[in-house]
């Protein structure tokens, strides 16, 4: 088995490569679809997040309310500690128990929005870094995911800088351009994690 950290600022492009490298037969584990199931209703992390941050942060159908939260932890690097605090141990946890589950030759690709910013890099066999530039970066925040230019330059400058990913990387997959760029070099970077996959 080998354990792929995959990583890249937020809109580079990480769900893009996730499904290209599942599409070659990689086990993904997606941090931030494992981080929404672990606060789902009824469970031991949202009663968790209601204890540290109040009733404020739930829907009227009681389900975590995602962009209020997000007001209160992304203006405030105290809250957002708390929040992680919450929440990272049970990613872990579950992350773990997937990885598990693979088979021993498996390529195991976890996709790790913040890996640099906690200090994860250790933890993997090798490093994935996907890359594009700020303004590649807030032109699809802004055009994709429907978020005012300040807010998104708010979410870029929490998290670590092009430089300090750049730093960690094994591979790095450069997605400045436009998706059909992307593939081929998704695909040649699959070919050396399955051959080291299979030694």
């Amino acid at each position: 088995m080998v354990k792929v950290g995959l990583t890249g600022g937020i809109g580079a492009g990480k769900s893009e490569v996730s499904r290209l490298f599942a599409s070659y037969g990689a086990v993904v584990v997606d941090s931030d679809r494992i981080a929404r199931e672990v606060v789902e209703p009824g469970t031991p992390g949202l009663a968790a997040v209601v204890a540290e941050f109040g009733e404020d942060v739930l829907t009227p159908e009681g389900a975590l309310d995602r962009p209020r939260l997000g007001s209160v932890v992304f203006a405030d690097p105290g809250r957002l500690a708390a929040l992680n605090a919450i929440v990272h141990p049970l990613v872990r946890a579950r992350s773990a128990e997937l990885e598990a589950a693979a088979a021993p030759d498996a390529v195991v690709v976890h996709d790790v929005p913040l890996l640099v910013e906690n200090g994860l890099q250790s933890l993997y066999d090798l490093v994935v870094v996907i890359d594009a530039s700020e303004e590649t970066r807030l032109g699809r925040l802004v055009r994709l995911r429907g978020m005012k230019p300040e807010e998104a330059r708010a979410r870029m400058a929490a998290q670590a800088t092009r430089e300090q990913r750049l730093a960690v990387a094994d591979f790095v997959i450069d997605n400045d351009g436009p998706l059909e760029a992307l593939a081929p070099q998704v695909e040649r970077v699959w070919k050396r994690l399955a051959e080291r996959a299979a030694e």
